[in-house]
């Protein structure tokens, strides 16, 4: 098996393992979660207590549930958490009660547009409680009174995220942000935290020029509380991804930072068009994952998102058809690899300065034409250390020696690898 389709059956493997378990904002569901991520990478987890102010924000008190059922006139379970934990509405508060069918109505979610589905429905932030169950289900259910039963808890407690660090050679930070926050959905979000997790394993097989931070955190106030917990450290943060939607079956989608021109979007754009896959690049918009937050106008920091669908781009988002079966080991796999590809681009993508920069330095008494006989692209090689050469001073990346030349980035790195052993440029 091939490492990248061996790479790809793992993740889906991880994704299988957590799949049932009922995640939010807060809560033990966090916790088994990244109990589990731990036994793949070591985690620093960190825990912030409930009424914590994060920037405008104030950490929420912690929601666990452990069980919740509708029950009908005859004592049959007709909504069962156990059976999903996408029934009950995220953050619900307690419930013990008997209703007739016309009152309960009220705290019913359904999609009549796809009535097999159960969707995915939360309230963080008021005080409510629901159940959510199929279109048909409901259609079925008799008039009479119904036991309502939700066995949860909001109390003081924490917010739990967690950090994974690879060391780079410099202390300038990649940071690799995943939400660990929603329950039962295969694409969103466990495939990001699947790919995450082992792009995370396999940047520490090497040695990597910037430290890579792995952030794994509830969405929204994961991420501000991050933010307010890391002031001290924002400055060390150049480029920085959010992976989300990384394991359906469509075409690879990166929506650019705020700036729209930061390092990261570059690499990603070049990288996607050179790889000659089907692709999508986006504006920045405020709206949709924590790139949002990350680049919000007080840090304004270089991080973009990286998905294949985007969020509320397929009809099974948000619902219990975005299932184990809606994900895959390739499109997972395409997504790590893509990744890798990138990174290592971003690894080395450096400023030089000619050090012979009056006139063209003799290549060939330096062995530098003598080193590329025989090859097959040695026109290519030969006009990359020319404009290597000529754009070495100081301004411009091998990014852009590559783009604006139009030769392949690797074949730049090369030429530029060269040209430093023979001590013509120097970083």
């Amino acid at each position: 098996m091939a490492p990248m389709t061996a790479a790809g059956e793992e993740m889906h493997a991880l994704v299988e393992r957590l799949y049932p378990l009922c995640r939010s904002i807060t809560g033990d569901g966090v916790r088994d979660t990244l109990e589990i991520v731990g036994e793949y990478i070591p985690l620093q987890v960190n825990e912030v207590p409930t009424g914590t102010q994060v920037l405008d924000w104030t950490v929420p008190q912690e929601w666990n549930i452990r069980d919740a059922y509708i029950a009908d006139p005859a004592g049959n379970r007709v909504v069962d958490f156990a059976a999903s934990s996408l029934h009950v509405l995220g953050y619900s508060v307690p419930v013990s009660a008997t209703m007739p069918l016309s009152e309960l109505r009220a705290h019913l979610h359904t999609l009549p547009d796809h009535p097999a589905w159960v969707p995915y429905r939360t309230s963080y932030y008021t005080p409510e409680w629901g159940f959510c169950l199929a279109q048909k289900t409901l259609d079925a259910l008799p008039d009479g009174e119904y036991e309502v039963r939700i066995d949860s808890t909001l109390t003081d407690g924490h917010l739990t995220y967690a950090e994974h660090v690879v060391p780079g050679q410099v202390t300038d930070e990649v940071i690799v942000s995943c939400h660990v926050c929603h329950p039962s959905l295969a694409n969103d979000n466990l495939a990001g935290i699947a790919v995450a997790t082992f792009l995370a394993r396999a940047l520490a097989q090497e040695t990597p020029y910037y430290t890579y931070r792995f952030i794994y955190a509830p969405g929204t106030i994961g991420a501000i509380t991050w933010l307010a917990r890391n002031a001290e450290r924002i400055e060390r943060v150049k480029h920085g991804l959010v992976l989300a939607c990384a394991g359906d079956p469509g075409q690879l989608t990166y929506k650019q930072s705020r700036r729209g021109d930061a390092e990261i979007d570059r690499v990603m754009r070049h990288v996607l068009e050179a790889s000659e896959r089907p692709h999508h690049v986006a504006e920045f918009t405020p709206y949709g994952y924590d790139e949002r937050q990350f680049c919000s106008p007080g840090f304004d920091l270089g991080v973009g998102s990286l998905s294949r669908t985007p969020y509320a781009g397929y009809p099974e988002y948000h619902t219990s058809a975005d299932n184990l079966d809606f994900v895959s080991p390739e499109a997972m796999a395409d997504t790590l690899a893509l990744c890798r590809e990138a990174f290592a681009l971003l690894d080395r993508n450096r400023r030089y300065v000619n050090l012979s920069p009056y006139g063209e330095p003799q290549l060939g008494r330096r062995g530098l034409y003598d080193a590329l006989g025989g090859r097959s692209d040695t026109k290519q090689a030969q006009m990359a250390m020319l404009w290597m050469l000529n754009l070495s001073d100081g301004e411009h990346s091998l990014l852009d020696v590559a783009e604006r030349s139009g030769l392949p980035f690797d074949t730049v790195a090369a030429a530029a690898g060269a040209l430093r052993d023979a001590d013509l440029i120097k970083t």
